[in-house]
């Protein structure tokens, strides 16, 4: 159970979060880790992107000093966790090719497996004929899992908090999920996750005293932060000892997951790189529609939670595990019938702001726009 040693080591990793934060942020300028104002940016001056690599010292510089075993299944998360960070503060200063960044996010899947121990082999009775064992396919599934996790939170990663806020809601219903489950030794490593993600969000999110935010995750962040949710819910969903359906993981991370899986199959369908940017995120969206990005944020984040909620509850009622992916399934599908015009969308989202609806232009559909290459 939960006790005052993991709060400690909690705060202990938001402090040192905060600390190497602060500390960053005239290396920033001086390394050019900067997110510069161009295209449809909304920030006027130059912002440092160093969230990522704070976040990554803050937990895994407290998970090496606060405990006195770690496994090699840590010791896989934090050299693929590494190698991720280098990569991506590379990408952040020089743009690095798409390709470099896959390249290193299957290297660092490889890590956790082979190094690390973690990788998904069972996939529970998903498809209502008993326990589903991947097999051979094991390491492939897990590697594509974990690229797709990877490619997910950077996708989202496009206003104030957002990406943050989406990642924090993630590890918390993992975290109960964990002690539900009995698996302490997860959540106790989880309570130093969200504390690093919660003192990245200080400086990250909007409040009235900070109009803007003070820095960004950077590509370095999203892939660490992909990394992390992937690490948690393999080890989470794939012991036996503490059982966690992995459907009910999927519900963690409804809004990523849902939002990457229809671009991009709305982007192959125009025979389209999967991969290129455009301003048709669930975000851009909201915002189009009225909502401010604090906004925005929040109530994706509330919407995160309470699927998790509700997953969670079906599988305490005994809800068969493919009815909980039909639904997953459906919210897809329903998401990409809604986004198939994009003026529909809009006028949802101000509907639900009580904007009012406004006159939609028929001929206005879905189409590819040039976006900024870093989220924020």
């Amino acid at each position: 159970m939960f006790n005052l040693v993991d709060a400690e080591r909690g705060l202990a990793a938001a402090a040192l979060t905060f600390f190497v934060l602060w500390l960053l942020q005239p290396a920033a300028r001086r390394l050019n880790l900067l997110d510069h104002p161009k295209g449809r940016k909304d920030h006027a001056h130059p912002t440092p992107i160093t969230g990522g690599l704070a976040m990554a010292a803050g937990i895994l510089v407290t998970g090496f000093a606060t405990f006195d075993y770690l496994s090699d299944s840590f010791l896989g998360f934090a050299i693929g966790a590494t190698l991720l960070i280098i990569v991506g503060l590379l990408d952040d200063m020089y743009d690095v090719r798409w390709y470099w960044r896959i390249l290193a996010q299957v290297v660092a899947a490889l890590v956790m497996v082979y190094v690390g121990g973690v990788q998904v082999q069972e996939l529970g009775p998903v498809f209502g004929l008993g326990e589903t064992s991947l097999g051979w396919l094991s390491v492939p599934f897990t590697v594509f899992a974990t690229v797709g996790l990877i490619n997910a939170i950077n996708m989202c990663d496009g206003a104030d908090g957002l990406a943050g806020l989406l990642v924090a809601a993630a590890l918390v219903m993992l975290m109960a999920a964990a002690i539900y489950s009995g698996n302490t030794g997860i959540g106790e490593r989880l309570v130093i996750m969200i504390g690093a993600v919660v003192a990245f969000l200080a400086y990250n999110m909007r409040f009235p005293w900070q109009p803007k935010a003070k820095l960004f995750m950077g590509n370095a962040g999203s892939a660490f932060l992909g990394f992390v949710i992937a690490w948690v819910a393999f080890r989470l969903t794939q012991n036996a000892g503490h059982p966690v359906s992995p459907v009910l993981a999927l519900w963690f991370v409804p809004i990523p997951v849902m939002d990457t899986l229809v671009l991009m199959v709305r982007r192959m369908r125009g025979r389209r790189s999967p991969f290129i940017a455009d301003r048709n995120h669930i975000h851009h969206l909201m915002l189009e529609g009225g909502f401010g990005p604090t906004q925005a944020a929040l109530a994706l984040a509330f919407f995160s939670l309470g699927c998790g909620l509700a997953a969670g509850q079906a599988m305490r009622m005994d809800v068969p595990h493919p009815l909980l992916l039909g639904a997953f399934l459906a919210m897809c599908i329903g998401w990409y019938w809604l986004t198939g015009c994009r003026t529909r969308a809009i006028t949802m989202f101000r509907w639900i702001l009580g904007v009012g609806r406004r006159e939609a232009d028929p001929g206005v559909d879905v189409v590819a726009v040039a976006e900024p290459t870093s989220a924020q």
